[in-house]
């Protein structure tokens, strides 16, 4: 099992420079992969194509991509192009994205996210696969009458969904190669999530998809102080039906009660337990909720857990 961790430095006062300090240091620790989030700001396949070039021993991965508001050509392009940048270290996170963000950022209906994003990973998986489409669905339209190939980008890019609900999990191991679930915590992924996508690949003569569990955690010896603060922070998740439900699931009724906070032998023993409800991957994000010390002390841990 591989660990990793999500980068964050939209606060810096250059994003894209501290975002490739922070790889950098992430390496040295040991960590095997460093993921990057989406929203309006920075362009994640780019900053993805950046850091994997920049610290070519981190895998880099885009966790995730909303498929509304973006056209599989555009993202194929983005994703060949991060690929051959870093020589195979890219990996394609899609999301559904959520009826707020959409309709507020976008100015368009949030509907039939199920159906958009079974249309979406087929024509994507052309494109990244082939360097062409000719795909015609009810809700998009992808054909190639140039080539949309990207050479040294290979033949492919894994493709993943931050997908935890039970139709997003069967479209997602049908078509997808694996899942990046959030919140979720180890009850929910061996009772519900696990099984459900596994058997969705199996049915599909797909191999056993990755589920990279995105886990929001810091090590550090104030854990009640610092649950505090990540209770506010992850405070928006909860008004959200996805994610409220996969929190109930895991055990929880707050977004922190999923979270993991401790001290270095609380956390790994957390660790194993996501990989013994099913985790391939183990992606920490939030590490900087207690300042720098703590995020370093948290890296140094994850980096002795992936090595």
């Amino acid at each position: 099992m591989t660990v990793g961790v999500a980068l964050t430095a939209a606060d810096a006062d250059n994003q894209i420079d501290a975002t490739v300090r922070l790889a950098r240091e992430a390496s040295a620790a040991g960590l095997r992969s460093a993921w990057f989030g989406q929203t309006f700001g920075a362009d994640s396949p780019q900053l993805a194509a950046i850091v994997g070039r920049e610290v070519p021993d981190l895998q880099v991965g885009t966790s995730a991509i909303p498929v509304f508001g973006r056209h599989p050509l555009l993202v194929s392009s983005q994703a060949q192009t991060a690929q051959a940048a870093t020589h195979g270290r890219y990996h394609l996170g899609l999301a559904l994205g959520t009826k707020l963000l959409t309709e507020a950022g976008f100015g368009i209906p949030f509907e039939r996210p199920i159906a958009r994003l079974r249309e979406f990973l087929t024509a994507l998986r052309q494109l990244t696969e082939t360097g062409a489409a000719d795909f015609h669905g009810e809700l998009l339209t992808a054909t190639t009458p140039i080539p949309a190939r990207v050479p040294g980008a290979g033949t492919g890019v894994p493709l993943l969904v931050a997908a935890m609900g039970p139709q997003a999990l069967r479209a997602s191991g049908e078509l997808a190669d694996g899942i990046l679930p959030y919140l979720a915590g180890p009850r929910a992924l061996a009772e519900h999530i696990v099984p459900a996508v596994t058997a969705a690949a199996e049915a599909a003569g797909r191999p056993a998809p990755r589920v990279v569990a995105l886990v929001h955690g810091v090590v550090t010896d104030d854990a009640d102080a610092v649950r505090e603060t990540v209770a506010e922070q992850l405070a928006f998740y909860e008004q959200i039906p996805s994610y409220a439900r996969v929190i109930g699931l895991s055990g929880g009724t707050r977004a922190v009660d999923v979270s993991v906070i401790g001290d270095e032998k609380t956390v790994a023993a957390e660790v194993r337990r996501y990989r013994d409800a099913g985790a391939t991957e183990v992606v920490f994000s939030g590490t900087e909720a207690a300042g720098e010390a703590a995020r370093r002390r948290t890296w140094a841990l994850l980096g002795e857990l992936a090595g």
